[in-house]
């Protein structure tokens, strides 16, 4: 992968942080999960530095390594006891506004294209539409909480459209990886997200942001009013 310019590091580091923070808060400032997140950003970290997903040989076959240990966090949060308690606590305003880190992931994929590391099909000029999310956040946490116009019912059919289109991206992002399945970006695989800080979208942002999608729509299903979640 061609060396990018410093703001390309500085968009993703800063949206990283960002991100982080607002979790960090929705999860009234959870030392648990500050301590998971930090050790299992150091660990991908250090095996993105070394390597390790970055040969286009190998790539496709070690990627399970990136995404299969968040999503067997995943799943526990939503089948345990203890992980259901958590999820129940978070706070549905923070997570609803912390849906905005997806306009610079947005710009942060573009510019990976213009790049040449990723393909067309993974940005907004593609096939990837998750950017209406991060731009209609703001929006929803208004016309919810402060205007209080769109109900439970609203919210749920929101977040469900966001996690649709982030799974949107995602398959497209495993189909353009290189390899035999490729299905997208024949021209421009996609190479990027093997590398060190970029691994980190598609092994703590995204996941991240699924869990706040999903939380919701748990928490909404089991209240009934919206401004007591």
């Amino acid at each position: 992968m061609e060396t990018l310019p410093w703001y390309v590091y500085l968009n993703f580091c800063a949206t990283l942080v960002l991100a982080s923070w607002f979790f960090f808060k929705a999860a009234h400032y959870s030392k648990t999960f500050i301590i998971i997140a930090v050790v299992w950003i150091l660990l991908q970290s250090v095996a993105g530095i070394l390597g390790f997903y970055s040969d286009p040989l190998s790539m496709t076959a070690r990627y399970p390594f990136l995404i299969f240990p968040p999503v067997i966090v995943l799943v526990f949060l939503f089948v345990s006891g203890i992980g259901k308690f958590f999820i129940d606590g978070l706070n549905i305003k923070t997570l609803t506004i912390l849906h905005i880190i997806r306009v610079p992931v947005e710009i942060t994929l573009f510019w990976l294209f213009a790049h040449k590391s990723i393909p067309q099909a993974m940005t907004f000029e593609g096939r990837n539409f998750d950017i209406l999310s991060g731009l209609s956040a703001p929006f929803i946490y208004y016309f919810c909480f402060v205007n209080k116009k769109i109900g439970k019912w609203g919210l749920i059919a929101w977040n469900l459209i966001c996690g649709l289109l982030l799974l949107n991206v995602v398959s497209i992002a495993v189909l353009s990886l290189p390899g035999r399945f490729t299905r997208f970006g024949f021209e421009q695989p996609n190479v990027a997200l093997g590398y060190f800080p970029f691994l980190l979208l598609p092994t703590f942002l995204v996941p991240m942001v699924l869990l706040t999608n999903l939380a919701a729509i748990r928490q909404l299903l089991t209240k009934k009013d919206i401004h007591k979640v």
